[in-house]
């Protein structure tokens, strides 16, 4: 048993969506360090895109990319198709959240979050079918590894109804696509993170101590947390792994004790 062979990504191609920050950011940090030949990015401010590519190298291509819009899916999915042939990877992990109190929570602040998270992810699989399939073989299939939230599996305090029915929208659509696609020899996971630095998570990137405290394993993930169950799921490591939803939260979701309050966001 070669464990080089069994967590290697070496010369494969991904696209990490929302690649150039947050989660998505600390997802290609590991692919590289793993040995993907070329990992494309996408993110919705060009700007940050920039920054991501100027820090990783010429590995690492950005494309400015609002996935809310089925045809920016299927605009990305042909951009990459005219630089590739195949692809190895697709981490749909690009995401919005919305906050407000539910007597005045707006129809666009739904809309936002749903057709980023959910409706984007759809579309953008469905777009990138091709090129996953091309790279698929039963040996070594293709994957797509979806990024939910524990916020999915468990309701939190906060008054973030879209986000949390996406997340749990991403985990059941996870299955469905997983069913469909194994067909081909792509097999389709999930990750529910907890509690990471990120703009999107600002308690834990801004009160990394007093939320870390909260956790069963007590302390706010880190990027190795992340990027390694990434790498196991798109490596050899997880072959055998189709439809699963992966929990990577300290235990949060499945060793919290009744009583205790945990709030992550």
């Amino acid at each position: 048993m070669d464990l080089q062979t069994l967590f290697s990504l070496d010369g494969r191609t991904a696209l990490i969506t929302g690649g150039s920050r947050g989660v998505g950011k600390m997802i290609l940090e590991g692919y590289l360090a793993a040995g993907c030949k070329r990992v494309y990015i996408s993110a919705r401010k060009e700007d940050q895109i920039n920054a991501a590519v100027d820090e990783f190298g010429d590995k690492v291509i950005g494309i400015p990319t609002d996935l809310a819009q089925v045809e920016n899916c299927q605009k990305l999915a042909e951009l990459i198709s005219q630089k590739e042939d195949k692809l190895d990877i697709l981490v749909n992990n690009a995401g919005a959240a919305w906050g407000e109190d539910f007597e005045t929570h707006s129809e666009a602040g739904w809309d936002k979050t749903m057709d980023i998270n959910v409706k984007g992810l759809f579309f953008l699989t469905q777009a990138l079918h091709p090129l996953l399939k091309k790279s698929a073989t039963f040996e070594q299939p293709a994957k797509v590894i979806n990024i939910a939230s524990v916020d999915g599996l468990k309701i939190n305090p906060w008054q973030t109804y879209s986000y949390q029915a996406s997340k749990a929208a991403v985990i059941q659509l996870t299955r469905r696509v997983a069913a469909e696609l194994i067909k081909d020899n792509i097999q389709v996971t999930a990750i529910a993170p907890g509690a990471f630095q990120s703009d999107m998570n600002k308690a834990a990137r801004d009160h990394i101590n007093e939320v870390g405290k909260n956790i069963p394993y007590p302390r706010v993930g880190t990027p190795e947390d992340i990027a390694g169950l990434a790498i196991f799921l798109a490596a050899r490591a997880g072959n055998y792994m189709v439809g699963e939803t992966v929990v990577c939260d300290g235990g949060i979701v499945n060793a919290s004790l009744p009583g205790n309050s945990i709030d992550i966001d």
